[in-house]
């Protein structure tokens, strides 16, 4: 994976732990975390409604980032801008993206949900090159045409034998296009701040933004306290809130846009995996043929040029 110069402020105020790591093993880490994600939240959306479970985990997971944003991150200087950026990027990734895809979830597969999650690194790429000036050469495009490839491989088998809906396909589709903007945002404004309190921030703006939407729409009523709901809440809290989004930010300050989104061309397989091993769901063989293009355009995509580390 390419490393970008313009990295964004975050940088600098990065955790030292996670700038000692090789970069291949953060985002192999990332990529379990933010795959396994769906299938978790699919084990725990069965006790809870959507919207209000993921009112409680985003307030949870922000109130614990600021506790270690003071132990990494320190004091950091937060302008009136970044604060503003932070509050929107955390409306578009945790309320919208994860509030369409959550609500998604409760009738489609988890796989399936990974699947179109996938096709960001598109959306990311459309933009990049006007609001970014990154350079779309002949080999990222045709690494993402062949990651788009294989999309269309999985999502055709599921559509045409009625396994997955149309309302979920469109929930799914509008929170991929929410995160798209919130990555492509975090790149042109690059908000100073840290990436934990950055991070922090984001969680508490998409869980309070949430707050009475979930009242409005659903009832406290339904929730039943069983050890999934919360087996399922402490993962999606610490693993991926914290694990994954720290993450999924951290590699944004160390690459390029296009380059750090691609890893989404991986959650497939990951999803696929995950989806079979912790809820049984049954894997179409077209959707293994779909995997092929897949790997092969995360590699094109990432694949550094002549001559650059």
């Amino acid at each position: 994976m390419p490393l970008a110069s313009s990295a964004g402020a975050c940088h600098a105020a990065a955790p030292h732990t996670l700038m000692r790591l090789p970069l291949p093993l953060l985002v192999a880490l990332f990529c379990i975390l933010w795959s396994s994600a769906f299938a978790g939240a699919k084990l725990a959306l069965a006790d809870c409604p959507p919207l209000t479970l993921l009112c409680v985990r985003l307030l949870i997971a922000g109130t614990l980032m600021l506790g270690l944003a003071r132990l990494i991150d320190g004091r950091p200087v937060l302008r009136r801008r970044d604060l503003a950026v932070l509050i929107m990027i955390g409306i578009l990734n945790n309320a919208v993206y994860l509030g369409f895809n959550w609500t998604a979830l409760t009738f489609t597969s988890s796989a399936y949900t990974a699947v179109l999650t996938s096709c960001l690194p598109l959306l990311v790429a459309l933009g990049a090159g006007p609001l970014l000036g990154e350079r779309m050469s002949l080999r990222k495009a045709a690494g993402i045409g062949l990651g788009l490839i294989g999309v269309v491989i999985v999502l055709r088998s599921r559509l045409a034998g009625a396994h997955e809906s149309l309302e979920g396909t469109l929930l799914i589709a509008g929170g991929v296009a929410a995160l798209a903007a919130g990555t492509l945002g975090f790149k042109y404004f690059a908000p100073r701040g840290g990436v934990w309190t950055g991070t922090a921030i984001q969680c508490l703006a998409g869980g309070i933004v949430l707050i009475p939407v979930a009242l409005a729409f659903e009832n406290p009523g339904d929730v039943r306290f069983t050890a999934q709901l919360l087996g399922g809440l402490a993962f999606l809290v610490v693993g991926v809130s914290i694990g994954g989004f720290g993450l999924w930010f951290y590699l944004l300050t160390r690459t390029t846009a296009t380059a750090a989104s691609s890893l989404h061309f991986l959650m497939p397989p990951l999803g696929l995996f995950f989806g079979w091993l912790l809820l049984g769901e049954a894997v179409p063989p077209l959707d293994i043929l779909g995997i092929v293009p897949i790997t092969l355009g995360i590699w094109l995509v990432t694949r550094p040029a002549r001559g650059k580390a």
